[in-house]
């Protein structure tokens, strides 16, 4: 087992089931997602950083999920773009390793980000007198920096057990990146303890967090239906529906994914499933954190404005 497993040098990445022409039409249409992703989140982070009116911890934690679709994208994305340009691609052990761990490092942050974004508005609309008490900078910084430390800390728990089990092929992966439940079926050693580790590992970051998260809406829900003002509330619940059906979409596919049975779900509906979780999704919270936010339209009013009078 030992001897097997220092050969194992590198996978096969074998991608998607198309043809050479059909390869193009996809491999265009993720690279302009690709690009926008990167585009509108660098530009979010821009604006935060430039413009003295966001610099509150709201925007804080928004710049955060910026930067977690960013890393996410990059870690993932490209090496679908080459992998549709050259089917059957080989990624060295450690680098498949490597993108294993990022992998499930940037969404465990990511669903905790989300939660402490969704306790940020629920004080800010149910607190608003208290706001800058309760959620203090010191509180954010403490509330992204768990964030962001859980989501690595459960990824290593993962990966150190990924790196405990021997490979002996076959090297080939069926899937577009090294998906760790993909890897896992290349291992020739039983891998049960790799799989209740990963469904409890899912249970504690996607199914805790959802519960926090629309125990926060019900809240904010209940404070909007107090407004007086039905245009004010009309608004507010905009608002709070756009973020609902997001959070669904994102905790839904991530359930899906990591704790269905996979007997319930072929691997060409769980490849389809992380597309959208790697393209579609970092695009979404975009548009409804960011692009849909009146001081977030502001700031880029005020910054194009400024640009246009220098010219």
């Amino acid at each position: 087992m030992e001897k097997n497993q220092t050969m194992v040098t590198e996978f096969i990445l074998l991608g998607f089931c198309l043809g050479p022409r059909i390869h193009l039409f996809p491999f265009g249409l993720f690279s302009l997602f690709y690009v926008l992703t990167l585009l509108g989140n660098g530009v979010i982070l821009g604006l935060i950083s430039l413009d003295p009116r966001l610099h509150t911890p709201m925007y804080f934690f928004l710049s955060h999920l910026a930067i977690a679709d960013m890393a996410y994208a990059c870690s993932m994305v490209p090496q679908m773009l080459v992998n549709l340009l050259s089917p059957a691609k080989p990624i060295s052990f450690a680098g498949c390793i490597t993108q294993t761990f990022l992998f499930l490092s940037f969404p465990h942050t990511e669903c905790l980000l989300l939660v402490v974004m969704s306790y940020d508005w629920c004080v800010a609309i149910c607190h608003p007198l208290r706001y800058s008490v309760i959620v203090s900078w010191r509180v954010g910084i403490s509330l992204v920096g768990t964030s962001w430390a859980c989501g690595s800390l459960l990824a290593l728990v993962h990966m150190g057990l990924v790196l405990r089990r021997p490979y002996c092929g076959p090297h080939e992966i069926n899937y577009f990146f090294c998906e760790i439940l993909s890897v896992l079926k290349l291992a020739c050693a039983d891998t049960k303890l790799n799989q209740l580790v990963i469904f409890a590992a899912s249970v504690f970051v996607f199914v805790g967090p959802l519960c926090l998260l629309l125990g926060s809406y019900a809240r904010i829900l209940a404070a909007i239906l107090r407004i007086q003002s039905a245009e004010g509330c009309r608004k507010a619940f905009s608002t709070c529906a756009s973020h609902l059906c997001m959070v669904g979409l994102f905790f839904g596919s991530a359930i899906i994914m990591s704790m269905a049975p996979k007997s319930l779900h072929p691997e060409k509906q769980q490849k389809n499933l992380f597309l959208f979780y790697s393209l579609l999704n970092p695009m979404m919270n975009l548009l409804i954190y960011s692009l849909r936010n009146k001081e977030v339209k502001g700031a880029l009013r005020r910054a194009l404005f400024k640009e246009s009078h220098k010219i």
